[in-house]
């Protein structure tokens, strides 16, 4: 929660306030609630410790910086008095959370973050009003804003469809790579013993040599002393001398050696990311469901469940008397089966007892919401899940850039309806 509040909780205490700018401790007037100086006096002193952390040495116009800070202020302040009347408040319970889990972020146990807040000058109460502050915002804006944004199928399918998705989405490619230098106008022999100790190198590597070694060791490409990595590349980044090569490999796999007027290229895949990475574990199982009726009580249910089990330990088949006795109508007439899907598609109950089993494990008898179950697991896989990656990670795009857009076009609402004065050297306007 690396976050302006956070940071600004965590700065010094509060210089006294500029005498140019405000005057009675009051930096803005916005409807019935009030901007402070010393708020603006922190916000102050956060962006000037931040310049000076970054090397920026000539600071903007004191004035400029003081206006835009007063403005952020100000929309913050529209944004609170709107969670206000909706009614969102921060429970104690998520405010301490998240207190705890920045503590952890910094590395610190809760005490060690009590005791950093105090050296810095702030209370531990003042930073959980910051943190509270903050929350609120993130709520109010998602409250708002959430239900302005529409996606359609068809927004997502042209998304998806974009040059701009089909860069953003393709997959990245780490790669690899070691030169050995041979000139357009060496000898025959020269360039057979180049071919040799290129077929020698990747023969090592396809035997588990280690990569960079190899690289540093031989390579008279400019990354040699970095083991001969190239870093993330997009396909379309590859150099096409050996793109075809590179493509054409699983990850950990070396490519024959490639011929070029350089010389000859060896290149080995390290690694792969990207949609069509995305894999999900599916299981293939199938199940008998018993529920209670009005006319099989609960204890008869249970009973009926237990007979059925004793009897496939017995050897009866499974599929039968899940067709005969399941009152499950979609998996039924399959026998039982379910189908391949991921385990998160069931209810909490039924998941761990799947998890929890062994291929061909038959489960003991099982209480869900839906009623009493017997499960067996067929099969376990990976599948490919690169178009349902898609969709999803467009949809993500899609929902984040209409937030923005929605959040900016709520948060002039508000501004344009709002009251706002500011006061003495802040300029005393009013709009």
């Amino acid at each position: 929660m690396a976050t302006l509040a956070l940071a600004a909780a965590l700065s010094i205490a509060a210089p006294a306030w500029p005498a140019q700018v405000c005057v009675e401790g009051i930096a803005a007037i916005v409807n019935e609630d009030v901007v402070l100086a010393s708020e603006v006096a922190r916000r102050l002193a956060l962006f000037e410790e931040r310049m000076r952390a970054q090397g920026q040495d000539e600071m903007p116009e004191r004035d400029a910086i003081l206006s835009q800070i007063l403005e952020q202020l100000v929309m913050e302040n529209l944004q609170l008095q709107e969670a206000k009347a909706r009614g969102i408040e921060i429970e104690d319970e998520a405010l301490t959370d998240s207190v705890q889990a920045y503590s952890e972020q910094q590395g610190l146990t809760l005490d060690q973050f009590r005791e950093q807040l105090a050296a810095s000058g702030m209370s531990y109460r003042e930073f959980r009003d910051e943190v509270r502050r903050e929350l609120t915002l993130q709520r109010v804006q998602q409250n708002v804003v959430n239900r302005r944004v529409y996606l359609t199928e068809q927004d997502v399918e042209s998304l998806i469809a974009s040059p701009f998705f089909r860069d953003y989405i393709s997959d990245e490619y780490r790669i690899g790579h070691i030169l050995l230098q041979v000139s357009q106008n060496a000898t025959p022999e020269t360039t057979l013993e180049a071919t040799r100790t290129a077929d020698d190198i990747v023969r090592q590597l396809r035997e588990g040599a280690d990569f960079a070694r190899m690289a540093v060791e031989h390579s008279a490409a400019s990354t040699a002393l970095e083991g001969g990595d190239l870093g993330w590349r997009k396909a379309s980044q590859i150099p096409g001398l050996f793109a075809e090569a590179v493509l054409a490999l699983e990850v950990g796999e070396t490519a024959d050696p490639v011929r070029a007027s350089s010389g000859f290229h060896i290149v080995q895949l390290v690694a792969k990311r990207g949609a069509s990475q995305r894999r999900e574990q599916q299981t293939l199982a199938r199940h008998i469901l018993l529920k209670p009726s009005t006319i099989r009580s609960e204890e008869q249910t249970v009973e009926a469940i237990w007979d059925l089990h004793a009897r496939i330990v017995a050897g009866e088949d499974f599929a039968d008397l899940a067709r005969e006795h399941s009152n499950d109508p979609g998996s039924a007439l399959a026998g039982g089966e379910l189908g391949w899907a991921p385990a998160t598609n069931y209810v909490d109950r039924f998941r761990e007892v799947l998890d929890g089993s062994q291929l061909g494990d038959l489960s003991e008898p099982f209480q869900t919401e839906h009623g009493w179950h017997i499960l067996e697991v067929l099969g376990r896989r990976e599948e490919d899940m690169s178009k349902e990656a898609r969709t999803d990670i467009a949809a993500r795009v899609l929902h984040q850039r209409r937030f923005e857009e929605k959040l900016q076009e709520w948060q002039s609402e508000l501004r344009d309806e709002a009251f706002v004065k500011t006061m003495g050297g802040c300029g005393e306007t009013a709009g």
